[in-house]
């Protein structure tokens, strides 16, 4: 760029120092205005009364990117056709006389000039014997504080943002729910259009193999501007649906190199983002220009991918921000993922263990009605040891087994397994439950097994018409009888639980005679926080049975009335001797 020398003579100046006040002319010697101004390191233009440039120093010279001579005797609009707000300043100031100063912006013949500029100006009327002869202004840029600004503004706001983020995103073990969080919180706060794709779990149904060199994804969560998605309507795969990405795709590339990918998409690449070509035509449709995609990686194990988009006059993604946040939620959602995964992972192998230990086939006894449940919490809460089960006697006796084992998860679900082994394996001795609870404490504290376990035990005499009970640190069973003697919370001796190596177990008789119910459960039925569990065992006398009579329409009941806000597992039996028995 060619700029005049500081200090140096103005050539137009000794024009105008000549010229007639009234023809426009400005009434300083060109030495002086020269003297006074070229070394200044603010910006210094005169201007006459059309606003056509007399003087300007190198300072604004190197502002405006454009020589001195080429500013002499041109106006500003024809210098800079853009800076119309300035213009009228200058106008209302050689009018009224009254000095004024502004913020301005805009673009310049700058070698930047393709970036946005701020300047604070000072404008003052110059006259000659009362006359207005022109315009002085005085320019300083303050495009770096301002954009310093701007940028902590921004840094400032994206930093809420994380910080909201770690609020707002993985409050639950749930995969689907974590990407549906993650979604909706950067739209619209970081794109207009969000999906989070996962990879298929490792357990569970088994899903369709994809063609050699596809990518298939479950597509987790999908959210939108209200604009977008009145457009999009209909046009993607949502929530819970498969989406195959091709070979040569943002999203495959993204997830070799690891690394976030920004690009604004051509028909081709739209066109490989899924096998379906309506897939191009819906985001052209959109109006998509930018698209970032990045990979949900932990510890270089992928997860999944974000897929962020922007369309029509929203500005396109930038390397220096929006990458940079979008990587570091990514990079948060995805070790959420994980826990995520890990937990769905350990909680569907205990539930089918303990589904496949309860659900153990034995036959039905002549002489014995039978009807059991198990309800798993809910999903975000680890399966539990909850167990039960049925172990014939001699003389036509059963022995009706409750247990929960301490803790969760699959540990819990094997604990269990075991101590249901060791009591079938004592019941063969046919001993009265009292000495099966010692045995089995002896048993499980040699076996070095470390986890504790309650247990209720119930043996009824149908010919006697009673019931032996022995509790380990379980809850008392309840007794139904049909008609208006109700049910009634049996008052039993409760030992300490299993694997403790107390021992001190007693049994209890109660009568149980033909059409009397009786009921056991685990404490998930009747546990909660904000109430004593003697309360919530006492609202067990208000079991009725069904006009059916049927158990198992007994249980449906109890685990309405009682099931709806557990938070632990819960597993209930009910049996009576049966008034007609089987044929044999």
């Amino acid at each position: 760029m060619e700029d005049r020398a500081a200090g140096g003579p103005c050539p137009f100046l000794e024009v105008t120092v000549e010229a007639d006040a009234q023809a426009g002319g400005v009434p300083f010697p060109g030495t002086v205005l020269a003297a006074l101004f070229d070394g200044a390191p603010v910006g210094v233009t005169v201007h006459d009364t059309a606003l056509r440039y007399r003087y300007i120093n190198p300072a604004q010279a190197r502002i405006n990117g454009l020589t001195a001579a080429g500013h002499l005797g041109r106006s500003i609009a024809e210098v800079l056709p853009e800076d119309d707000e300035r213009l009228e300043v200058l106008r209302t100031v050689l009018g009224d006389g009254e000095p004024r100063e502004i913020t301005f912006s805009g673009t310049t013949r700058h070698r930047e000039g393709t970036r946005r500029r701020f300047w604070r100006g000072s404008y003052h009327r110059i006259e000659a014997d009362g006359v207005p002869v022109g315009v002085l202004g005085l320019v300083m840029e303050i495009s770096s504080s301002r954009h310093q600004r701007e940028e902590l503004e921004r840094a400032r706001s994206y930093l809420t943002m994380l910080d909201t983020a770690a609020t707002g995103i993985g409050t639950t073990l749930d995969v689907d729910t974590t990407c549906r969080e993650l979604a909706e919180f950067v739209v619209p706060a970081l794109a207009d259009i969000a999906t989070v794709d996962v990879l298929p779990p490792d357990i569970g149904h088994a899903v369709r193999p994809a063609p050699p060199g596809v990518l298939r994804l479950r597509r987790a969560a999908l959210a939108m501007t209200a604009r977008t998605r009145e457009t999009a309507r209909g046009r993607f795969q949502g929530p819970g649906e498969y989406v195959d990405y091709q070979g040569d795709s943002v999203v495959q590339r993204s997830l070799a190199i690891n690394q976030p990918v920004l690009t604004r998409p051509t028909d081709a690449q739209l066109s490989s983002t899924g096998p379906a070509p309506e897939r191009a035509a819906a985001y052209r449709a959109l109006g998509l220009h930018s698209m970032l995609v990045v990979p949900l990686t932990v510890r270089g194990t992928p997860q999944g991918i974000l897929g962020l988009g922007r369309v029509g006059s929203s500005p396109a993604f930038t390397e220096e921000e929006d990458l940079v946040v979008a990587r570091e939620l990514a990079g948060r959602t995805a070790v959420d993922l994980e826990h995520a995964r890990r937990y769905a992972h350990e909680r569907g192998i205990a539930l089918e263990l303990q589904r496949s230990l309860l659900s153990e086939p034995r036959g039905q006894h002549p002489h014995i009605e039978i009807a059991t449940r198990y309800l798993p919490a809910e999903r975000d809460v680890l399966v539990g040891g909850d167990w039960f089960d049925v172990v014939p006697l001699s003389d036509g006796r059963h022995l009706k087994v409750m247990g929960d084992v301490m803790g969760h998860g699959v540990e819990a679900a094997v604990a269990m397994s075991h101590y249901r082994s060791l009591l079938r394996l004592i019941a063969e001795d046919d001993l009265p439950p009292h000495r099966v609870l010692e045995r089995l404490d002896a048993m499980v504290e040699r076996s070095g097994l470390d986890r504790a376990a309650t247990c209720l035990l119930a043996v009824v005499d149908r010919l006697a018409g009673v019931c032996e009970v022995a509790s380990a640190g379980h809850l008392p069973p309840v007794f139904i009888e049909r008609g208006p003697g109700g049910a009634r919370v049996a008052d039993i001796p409760v030992g300490p639980p299993l694997g403790t190596g107390y021992g001190a177990y007693s049994t209890q008789e109660l009568p149980c005679g033909p059409g009397t119910v009786l009921f056991m459960y685990t404490d998930g039925l009747v546990e909660r926080r904000d109430e004593a569990i003697d309360v919530s065992v006492a609202r067990l006398a208000d079991l009725r049975m069904p006009p059916s009579g049927r158990l198992e329409e007994l249980l449906d009941d109890v685990l309405n009335r009682f099931g709806a806000d557990a938070e632990d597992d819960i597993a209930v039996l009910a049996s009576r001797i049966r008034t007609r028995p089987l044929p044999g």
